[in-house]
């Protein structure tokens, strides 16, 4: 939780794909976090999950899975 807010699962579970955008986000404002939690909140899909969070902080990171 960031300040008592729980984050969208989707979005916890790509965080953790991406070790290197989970570190930059620790690194934001409260605000900034926040305002992109918000954003993950209005999410449905794996895909556009995914894209979101790889779109945080630039390229996007390949996988072979």
């Amino acid at each position: 939780m960031i300040d008592n807010r729980e984050l969208p699962i989707g979005f916890t579970m790509e965080l953790a794909q991406h070790s290197d955008i989970m570190i930059q986000f620790s690194g934001l404002s409260k605000e900034e976090q926040n305002r992109i939690i918000d954003g993950a909140k209005d999410i449905v899909s794996r895909n556009e999950m995914r894209s979101y969070v790889e779109s945080m902080f630039g390229e996007p990171k390949t996988s072979f899975f």
